[in-house]
């Protein structure tokens, strides 16, 4: 069956237009398309500002735990330290050690011995004190005081006070020694160095040959003296030389009035020279020979020896190093992680 074109409507009519109503409804569809992504990237802004600020809470409690144990620690180890100096409960040896050089700031400084060494005589419980000294020598200055202090002790708490040498006692080291009651070395020790140094360079030749002129402006005509970049000025070398041989004087009393009749002097003694434990014994500057156990279990008849010299333990270090190296680390893991700007 053939189907007839309608009759009512043109051969030649064109194609029907779009209606209207379908391009209003294609409109919200792309809005809500745009909607849509900004609401991703909302989401998604939300959830990163999210994750940094529990990343800082995070690192801020860590911090805070971090300092917490950090306190804990050290209140930990100077209350170890304290009840280990107290551990003993009956007679013991109190021992207070010098080592390296005696020198402000060092762990032989004056302020660190008289510490230890008050503590030592003022405990009832230590029999006698042995100062155990490896030491180069060091500052006069240190030295003399320390040696005051050790007289002054002997006196207020009528306590011997021996000294042990282990490997070198010499110069400083021994303007201390001097003030024990009894020095003690083995053979090979070395011992003495009873004198007075100033050292220096002069670079005057050398900047001579580089063509270097030195400008130097002093109010006060000997500011400048001992400049190691000026001519050594005579007058000025003179008087340090008479300094110098002030502090050899009251180095040298110190040690007749420590060493006493068992000083047996020579011209050699007091000219810096330094000797074995074997030669040091024969000449007055050391007593006999013996080291640490010898000394509490023999001469102070205390073998339990109790250790004063204040030390640096596992707290004090971490307090030292905390902001250098984990501090460090935390700044470079709060950066990877977004949390610091």
């Amino acid at each position: 069956m053939t189907t007839e074109p309608d009759a009512g409507a043109p051969a030649d009519a064109p194609a029907a237009a779009p209606m209207p109503g379908a391009a209003a409804a294609a409109e919200p569809a792309l809005t809500g398309a745009r909607l849509g992504k900004l609401e991703d990237t909302v989401q998604l802004i939300a959830r990163e500002w999210l994750r940094e600020h529990r990343s800082r809470r995070r690192w801020r409690l860590f911090f805070r735990l971090a300092w917490l144990g950090l306190v804990l620690a050290v209140a930990w180890g100077l209350l170890a330290q304290r009840m280990h100096v107290n551990a003993a409960a009956g007679p013991h040896t109190a021992l207070v050690e010098v080592r390296g050089e005696i020198a402000p700031d060092s762990d032989a400084s004056a302020e660190v011995l008289v510490s230890a060494l008050k503590s030592a005589f003022e405990d009832a419980a230590a029999q006698a004190v042995v100062m155990r000294i490896n030491s180069p020598g060091g500052s006069p200055v240190q030295a003399g005081i320390v040696y005051d202090e050790i007289r002054r002790l002997k006196v207020l708490h009528q306590k011997k006070i021996y000294v042990v040498v282990e490997e070198m006692c010499a110069s400083g080291a021994y303007y201390i020694a001097a003030a024990a009651d009894d020095i003690y070395v083995d053979k090979a020790s070395l011992v003495g160095s009873i004198g007075v140094l100033m050292d220096g360079f002069g670079f005057v030749g050398l900047m001579d040959k580089l063509g270097i002129e030195r400008r130097l402006l002093v109010a006060g005509e000997n500011k400048g003296m001992l400049d190691p970049f000026s001519p050594q000025d005579e007058r000025q070398r003179a008087y340090a030389k008479v300094m110098i041989e002030q502090v050899h004087q009251q180095f040298i009393r110190a040690v007749r009035d420590g060493r006493g009749t068992r000083l047996k002097e020579n011209k050699e003694t007091f000219s810096g020279l330094f000797w074995n434990g074997e030669e040091a014994v024969k000449s007055g500057l050391a007593d006999q020979f013996g080291n640490l156990d010898y000394v509490a279990r023999e001469v102070v008849k205390a073998p339990e020896i109790i250790d004063y010299t204040p030390r640096e333990n596992l707290a004090e270090r971490l307090v030292r190093r905390f902001g250098a190296s984990m501090g460090a680390g935390a700044v470079a893991a709060l950066r990877s992680g977004g949390g610091l700007r």
